[in-house]
């Protein structure tokens, strides 16, 4: 699943990095009202963050009883 449009991917597919050009990407998480670096995590944290699971919630129809 991507959250990204069709049109974004095939422009990402488009682009070709050499190892010179990357650059580390520092990921951010909200925990407990705050945001943190999961870098800075300890070892048990950090696998729990990649252990989630990611998922988008589909608007509802809204009949006359709302």
């Amino acid at each position: 699943m991507s959250h990204f449009s069709t049109t974004e991917q095939a422009a990402l597919a488009a682009v070709q990095l050499t190892d010179d050009e990357r650059q580390p990407c520092e990921v951010w998480t909200r925990v407990m009202g705050y945001h943190r670096p999961v870098a800075s995590f300890n070892v048990g944290k950090q696998g729990e963050h990649n252990e989630r699971q990611f998922f988008s919630e589909h608007a509802r129809g809204c009949s006359n009883a709302c």
